[in-house]
């Protein structure tokens, strides 16, 4: 079993930047794909970002590329979303997942959920 525990949400202006940490329990996290998901009020959860067990290779939904990067520490057992650039379009709850597949739609059969941290660009 892995927990997921999301910090780094907040309140920022647009055209500023955060940085999102997802902190994992369990000894099997470095063998995971890992990602993250948002869901902005009224909408489906989306795709954002995914990023391989090693970290060799990373995935971006078209809206947040070249704007966010994901990142991972196996060693502390933690995933990274650097945001910047961030625009009133970005405002959502921002989800960690553990497990799944990457797939040309993004990321499917996620095993394991974050609780979600809140993230509200002003413009």
């Amino acid at each position: 079993q892995v927990q997921l525990v999301e910090s780094g949400g907040g309140l920022v202006q647009a055209g500023g930047s955060l940085r999102l940490s997802c902190a994992a329990s369990g000894r099997t996290f470095g063998k995971f794909v890992m990602g993250w998901f948002r869901q902005a009020p009224g909408k489906e959860h989306e795709f954002v970002a995914a990023i391989n067990w090693s970290g060799s290779s990373t995935y971006y939904a078209d809206s947040v590329k070249g704007r966010f990067t994901i990142s991972r520490d196996n060693a502390k057992n933690t995933v990274y979303l650097q945001m910047n650039s961030l625009k009133p379009e970005d405002t959502a709850v921002y989800y960690c997942v553990g497990g799944g597949i990457v797939t040309p739609l993004g990321m499917e059969r996620m095993e394991y959920w974050g609780k979600g941290t809140l993230v509200t660009v002003s413009s």
